[in-house]
């Protein structure tokens, strides 16, 4: 029992959440452009069908008011059988007009003559003057009326009747009318011929979009899939990227991210066998000698101070490493405006009770610089001790801070035994020390990488300048130092 409701369970959607079927990106983009497409094209077919249709009207209300206007004319002129007015003969203007008129398609006049229908201008789609309810309205108007009649595509009809007067007497009506079946039978056919070409369009869209947008989407199936064989022991791979687009851009950029990340691995993997390695020397030593520490009280002195002298230097060593991975945060540094002048001369103060060596203070400029004080001095401290190292007594040791092109170069100069050309990069590293002609150094090779990690956080960098045999130069090259 206990089984089967667990597997329910796990077959089922999470708690709380609903499931929803999985839609491509492809799919997605290419739904929502047909939807917008598919609402355009429906828009505009209405909206020319409105507009098409309107313009029928137009043009009905114009031929009606056009015939009644010309049917007027010929009731007030002459006559052309006689050269006479045509006077009260409503009959002679309705036959002389009829005959003169050529009605248009979908047109047709009626004249009616004391109250009764006299005769149409010819056969329409529909016989108007069956309907004897508007007749009786036609006969019965005083006045000009428009009207339209429903009665089903075929007797659908705009018209408009007018009385005649004669000796201010109404002795007739005139209706035109106009049929609007056949325009609007071909307005239909204009519109199921456009909602045909758009659906057409449509489906051209959707093939022609289904195969650009799985081109331009490529990278990012190719971007997944490197994604998705990637694993901490092997980040060479990268995206094959062609093109300048965004989806191009975001390729390039996780090809950047994945060379970051693989330097990164790359660098921790060395840093923590560098870091084992260097933390297991003191431990051999301290464990070789506890397990060889006898009874006599001046062994074990000697023991104790030795594993004392260890473990200090595993403790300054973890400092170091703390330290290094701060320089990595946001909250490393604390700026403010730092006047250098008084800084150098601080540092020097204190640098020169490092060692008995030839301590100068050379060329300070007179600036400022947005920086962390207590970092700068630590950095500069760092090279000085560096410098104590590999010099003798009497050798010369210099301090100094230049500004030039909006740059602040803080420099310490010795005049010790120098660095080889080939360990002048690998010596910032962490753990490195330079090894032929130099002696052992204190410490366990961090102080640099050190330097290297405070002038980075400044956005600067750090140079060195050595010639074999006759010293080295370190410099912290750094952005600012304004008067």
């Amino acid at each position: 029992m206990t089984t089967t409701e667990t597997t329910t369970e796990l077959a089922g959607p999470p708690s709380g959440r609903s499931w929803r079927p999985t839609v491509g990106l492809r799919t997605r983009l290419l739904g929502w452009a047909l939807v917008l497409l598919t609402v355009a094209s429906l828009s505009s077919v209405v909206v020319i069908r409105q507009v098409l249709l309107n313009q029928l009207e137009n043009r009905t209300g114009a031929y009606l008011g056009q015939e009644v206007s010309e049917f007027r004319r010929l009731a007030a002129g002459l006559n052309p059988a006689t050269g006479q007015p045509f006077g009260a003969d409503l009959r002679a203007i309705a036959d002389t007009y009829l005959l003169r008129n050529e009605p248009q398609e979908g047109e047709v006049m009626l004249i009616f003559v004391d109250g009764a229908f006299y005769r149409s201008s010819a056969d329409a789609p529909y016989d108007l003057t069956r309907d004897t309810a508007l007749t009786a309205r036609w006969v019965a108007l005083t006045t000009s009326a428009y009207g339209e009649v429903e009665g089903g595509p075929a007797a659908r009809a705009r018209w408009l009747a007018v009385p005649v007067q004669i000796d201010d007497d109404v002795r007739g009506h005139f209706v035109v009318a106009q049929f609007s079946g056949g325009p609007r039978a071909e307005i239909d056919r204009a519109v199921r011929t456009m909602a045909l070409a758009c659906a057409l369009v449509i489906v051209v869209v959707a093939a022609g979009g289904y195969l650009a947008m799985g081109r331009a989407l490529r990278p990012l199936r190719s971007m997944t899939e490197t994604a998705r064989d990637i694993e901490e022991t092997d980040l060479s791979q990268r995206i094959v990227v062609t093109g300048s687009d965004e989806v191009a851009d975001l390729g390039r950029t996780f090809n950047g991210m994945l060379g970051r990340l693989q330097g990164a691995f790359a660098a921790q993997r060395a840093f923590i066998s560098d870091a084992g390695h260097e933390l297991r020397t003191p431990i051999t030593i301290v464990r070789g000698h506890l397990e060889l520490m006898g009874d006599d009280p001046v062994e074990r002195r000697e023991t104790v101070a030795l594993v004392t002298d260890e473990l200090d230097r595993m403790n300054r060593m973890v400092d170091d490493l703390l330290m290094l991975a701060r320089a990595e945060q946001p909250d490393f540094l604390r700026p403010e405006e730092v006047p250098i002048a008084p800084m150098m001369a601080e540092v020097y103060t204190k640098a020169a009770a490092l060692g008995e060596r030839d301590w100068r203070l050379g060329p300070v400029a007179e600036v400022t610089l947005r920086a962390d004080r207590q970092r700068l001095t630590q950095a500069l401290m760092q090279l000085a001790q560096n410098a104590v190292q590999f010099t003798g007594p009497g050798d010369r040791v210099e301090l100094s801070a230049r500004a030039e092109h909006g740059r602040l170069l803080l420099a310490v100069r010795d005049t010790g035994i120098g660095i080889a050309p080939e360990d002048r990069e690998r010596i910032f590293q962490r753990f490195a020390r330079a090894e032929p002609g130099r002696q052992r150094a204190e410490g366990a090779g961090l102080g640099l990488a050190i330097v290297s990690a405070i002038a980075a956080a400044h956005g600067g960098t750090v140079a060195v300048d050595s010639i074999p045999g006759a010293g080295s130069t370190f410099t912290l090259v750094l952005p600012g130092g304004g008067a």
